[in-house]
């Protein structure tokens, strides 16, 4: 290799600040039993920052991929590239090198210690077709997310999901979020975002959207018309926590809806964009089957918007769309941390029953959540959750209407309103 590439690679990274994140420990799980561990996550939500900080005190190297040196090397003599790595590496950015996975297989079917690699990756390796090796068997793969609420008040570990399934909510009050709620939401969790607010956090979020249509977007697509990228985050931002519809979704760009559909396919395996598949069962009929479109971050969805806290309080209907965004991702982070069999949906039929996200726990357990921005829960608000009680029979575990309150409160048959805080403070 060129003399001098991996201290290049080291120093185009700098260190940033360390945030507690709560999947530390299934990274460290993993380094015991998998030779080869994924981090994937958006550009910018701390992947670099969470593998050095937790693997270079054990005696990781760190290489770069953004760097054009070690790419090209890693492309021409994958083998030999890896042979040439020390005992215990951190590949960064590994959809930018794909050929590197053939020399990964042949390194860890040599010699499959546990640990041996860290890799992470701002796209959807999966989904990938330059990557030819899979390392099926031989890879764990953890996702990461902007930062959860609950890591950004430091909390140790996260407590919601487990409350939810069994081991219930605490009766002390908490106070109203109120004002506060709308700044939540607008913040998102960027870790470089987060430290700037107003037209500086706008004009970060801007340039990362140009950043990820100019370079990651281009990359993984052969489409010309990248023009159509922003405008289209933008349409998919205003469309969050709506159903997916492509039609609409692509009705104000000139290009073909099917380009526009392949965009969209692009955007989800950058992280930008996520569908919530819609919850099915034998026993409800008219059911709608089309999934629900999820923005990743809610600042950035709210800078794509134009739009501050003190504008979404005044728009109580946006507030509410995107607060169900906000919880369904917060939800989502948990669920990743926690590394065990939760699978996220939401349920809407033609009758009018919906419920904002379903979560089935393995097999055994199902609860459902339905978000309000109000300071009050009413019993009306429970009309869909109790159509999923019905549903799952002895499978439901509790259904609760997360709402800006004071009071955990029993609506009777396993039904609670919940304040939303809640969602990443421990309750008493």
């Amino acid at each position: 290799h060129p003399a001098g590439w991996q201290a290049t690679c080291t120093l185009s990274c700098p260190r940033l600040e360390l945030y507690p994140r709560h999947s530390a420990p299934l990274l460290a799980e993993a380094l015991q039993f998998s030779p080869v561990v994924l981090i994937q996550g958006p550009r910018q939500c701390g992947k670099t920052t969470f593998a050095r900080g937790e693997c270079e005190p054990l005696g990781y190297s760190y290489t770069n991929f953004d760097n054009p040196v070690a790419r090209e090397s890693a492309q021409l003599d994958p083998l030999g590239f890896v042979d040439g790595l020390p005992e215990r590496a951190i590949l960064d950015e590994v959809q930018k090198a794909p050929a590197v996975f053939d020399g990964l297989k042949i390194a860890v079917d040599r010699d499959p210690k546990p640990g041996r690699f860290v890799l992470t990756g701002s796209s959807n390796l999966a989904l990938m077709p330059a990557i030819n090796e899979s390392l099926a068997g031989r890879m764990q793969t953890i996702r990461l997310h902007p930062l959860s609420r609950a890591e950004l008040a430091r909390q140790t570990g996260v407590s919601f999901l487990p409350a939810l399934f069994g081991g219930g909510f605490g009766t002390s009050p908490v106070p109203r979020l109120e004002e506060d709620l709308a700044e939540i939401v607008t913040s998102g969790g960027y870790p470089p975002a987060l430290s700037r607010s107003g037209r500086q956090r706008w004009l970060w979020h801007r340039d990362y959207v140009q950043q990820v249509t100019q370079w990651d977007v281009r990359d993984l697509s052969k489409a010309r018309s990248l023009s159509v990228v922003p405008a289209l985050l933008q349409a998919a931002a205003s469309q969050t926590a709506r159903l997916y519809n492509l039609a609409d979704l692509s009705s104000t760009f000139s290009v073909h809806r099917n380009t526009v559909g392949s965009y969209v396919s692009v955007l989800q395996r950058l992280f930008l964009l996520e569908h919530l598949p819609a919850w099915r069962t034998n026993r409800l009929k008219r059911i709608v089957k089309a999934p629900k479109l999820h923005m990743v971050d809610c600042g950035l969805t709210c800078s794509l918007l134009g739009i501050q806290a003190k504008g979404l309080l005044e728009d109580r209907e946006l507030l509410g769309q995107i607060l169900e965004t906000f919880v369904y991702q917060e939800i989502r982070r948990q669920a990743d941390a926690l590394g065990e069999p939760y699978s996220l949906f939401h349920y809407r039929d033609r009758d009018g029953g919906e419920v904002d996200i379903v979560i089935e726990h393995g097999s055994l357990a199902v609860a459902g959540i339905d978000i309000k921005a109000s300071a009050t829960a009413k019993r009306a608000h429970f009309r869909g959750l109790h159509k999923l009680r019905k549903a799952c029979g002895k499978r439901f575990a509790a259904g609760v209407v997360l709402y800006d309150g004071e009071y955990c409160t029993s609506f009777g048959n396993s039904m609670f309103a919940v304040p939303i805080r809640l969602l990443w403070e421990h309750s008493d």
